[in-house]
């Protein structure tokens, strides 16, 4: 079941149709990729217009199976027929795919998408010998079910056409926002990035108390779920916000003001807080480790 997340987000000047005179090659074939090449698809991109490339011939024999793109022999001759190139590949490998693509990428010279996390524009730049035009984003798990939340920093050559292009393709999945400051990326990663393993935190608190109040588990766990579900849709599609949602639904002297005091007690706030805030703090030091090569 998917669910349009609109959220005001502005319209695009470029549409699929236009989009699909560009070919786009994906190299590596892993889940986010296979999820972006399905998104595109199933919004009306041309298959013939995807190419991707990976050592698992089997993950490529998939992807050509189930949404008809094309197939590559290799990076480099993938690179040779696209006029954008989506790095999707691991952020512990970007380097040495960099060295292997590198003068490809210079004669070619495609918009390129870095969906690794942590690798900064710097550093790409320096591994594929400089002047290449970069956009930078850091997509989310849920983006595998077309429910993602996709942000994104483009580096100083991109036009403004590019930038358009850039955002269609992630749109394919989710929700997209740009940020300016690229170290901004930072904070999306500890915030969206990291952020669905919060909501299974808490969740996963809210079954195991359901449970230890009596509640058989498959009923804790149904209800835990469908209440997320519940609360996520009501934020998406309503223009309050959370918190004149959570004051909406918290009746005084009621069940909900006792539990929510209680966390407030607890300083819920806080912990998220430093929660976020280590996130950021590792995502800078993963870039600096990463990078540094």
């Amino acid at each position: 079941m998917r669910y349009d997340i609109v959220l005001n987000q502005p319209r695009l000047q470029i549409t699929m149709s236009d989009m699909s005179s560009n070919t786009i090659t994906f190299i590596g074939a892993g889940n986010m990729a296979t999820s972006l090449i399905g998104g595109l698809v199933a919004d009306g991109y041309e298959p013939k217009s995807i190419i991707a490339s990976d050592p698992d011939e089997g993950k490529l024999t998939d992807l050509s199976a189930r949404f008809g793109i094309r197939q590559a022999a290799d990076n480099r001759s993938a690179i040779e027929q696209a006029d954008v190139v989506v790095l999707a590949v691991k952020p512990q490998i970007l380097e040495q795919l960099c060295a292997e693509i590198r003068e490809t990428v210079q004669q070619r010279q495609p918009l390129l998408v870095s969906i690794a996390a942590g690798i900064r524009e710097a550093d790409i730049q320096r591994w594929l010998g400089g002047d290449v035009t970069l956009v930078r984003t850091m997509p989310n798990t849920p983006a595998m079910l077309q429910s993602g939340a996709t942000v994104l920093h483009a580096g100083d050559k991109v036009s403004t056409a590019q930038r358009d292009l850039a955002e269609s393709i992630l749109r394919a999945v989710g929700l997209t926002r740009w940020v300016d400051d690229e170290a901004l990326l930072d904070t999306a990663t500890a915030l969206s990035g990291s952020g669905p393993a919060y909501f299974f935190l808490v969740m996963e608190a809210m079954e195991a108390a359901a449970i230890g109040n009596g509640l058989p588990a498959d009923t804790a766990r149904l209800l835990t779920i469908q209440t997320a579900l519940g609360a996520a849709r009501m934020a998406i599609e309503s223009s309050d916000s959370p918190a004149t949602l959570r004051q909406k639904v918290t009746s005084p002297g009621g069940t909900t003001e006792r539990a929510v005091s209680i966390l407030e007690q607890g300083n819920i706030r806080n912990l998220f807080e430093q929660a976020i805030s280590g996130a950021c703090e590792r995502s800078r030091e993963l870039s600096n480790m990463l990078g540094k090569q």
